[in-house]
C-alpha cells in the first residue's frame, strides 16, 4: 500500500478518534455539579459558597491515587446499582477526595506511599436526601453537608500528589493575601474520567474557610 494511502487512514483515524473524545467531553461538561454561588474570582482562584448538599463517601487506605481508584468503584457500584438492588443514580462532578484518616494527615501529601485512609466523595442527585436514597452496602456512608464557603484554585492537567501540593501552597497563599484563613485540609475535585486529555481536564483545590 503507497505511503499516501496509510497516510490518509492515519488521519482519517486521528480525525475519528478526536471527534469521540471531543464528543464524551461536551457529554461531561454536561454532568450536573453541586449549585455554588461565587464570591470572588481571581483568574484561577475563586471563592464559592456552597448550600447543603448530600455526598456518599467511603475511606479506602493506602497510596492517594490506588485508594481513589478503589474508593471510585465502590461508590460507582453504589450509584449504578451494581452493589445493593433498586434505582440507578446519576453521575455527578466532582469527584472527591480527601484525607479522611487522622493517619493520612501527618505526612507530606505528595507522599506516594501514605498508608493512612483517604475518603472518597461522590455528590448525589440535586434534591435528594439521605432518607430519600437507597441504602448504601457496607464501607459507605450518606452525610449531609453543612453549608459552607471554599478557597479553590482550578487547573488542567493530570496531577501527581507533587502538582496539588503545589496547588494547595498557591491556594493558601492567595487566600492570606486577601485576608481569608483556613485550618482545613485539602480537597481534591476531579471532574473527568480518564480518557479526557490533560489539557481539558478540569481539577481543582479546595480548602474550608474558617
Amino acid at each position: 500500500m503507497r505511503k499516501s494511502t496509510w497516510a490518509g487512514i492515519g488521519a482519517a483515524t486521528g480525525a475519528a478518534l478526536l471527534g469521540g473524545a471531543a464528543l464524551y467531553y461536551l457529554r461531561e461538561k454536561a454532568t450536573d455539579e453541586p449549585d455554588y454561588r461565587t464570591l470572588r474570582t481571581d483568574g484561577d482562584f475563586q471563592i464559592r459558597h456552597y448550600p447543603e448538599i448530600v455526598i456518599a463517601e467511603t475511606i479506602a487506605h493506602g497510596p492517594r491515587k490506588r485508594s481513589l481508584s478503589e474508593g471510585f468503584r465502590r461508590l460507582a457500584d453504589y450509584i449504578f446499582a451494581k452493589s445493593r438492588p433498586g434505582e440507578e443514580l446519576a453521575m455527578t462532578v466532582p469527584v472527591m477526595q480527601d484525607a479522611g484518616d487522622p493517619m493520612a494527615s501527618d505526612p507530606p501529601l505528595f507522599d506516594d506511599e501514605i498508608e493512612g485512609g483517604w475518603r472518597t466523595r461522590f455528590v448525589m442527585p440535586a434534591g435528594r436526601a439521605t432518607d430519600d436514597l437507597p441504602e448504601p452496602p457496607d464501607q459507605i456512608e450518606l452525610i449531609t453537608m453543612s453549608p459552607r464557603r471554599v478557597g479553590v484554585v482550578s487547573f488542567a492537567g493530570r496531577p501527581d500528589d507533587r502538582d496539588l501540593a503545589e496547588q494547595e501552597d498557591r491556594l493558601r497563599g492567595w487566600l492570606a493575601r486577601h485576608g481569608e484563613k483556613s485550618q482545613a485540609e485539602p480537597e481534591y475535585a476531579f471532574y473527568n474520567s480518564p480518557m479526557i486529555p490533560g489539557p481539558l481536564r478540569r481539577n481543582e483545590v479546595w480548602l474550608a474557610l474558617d
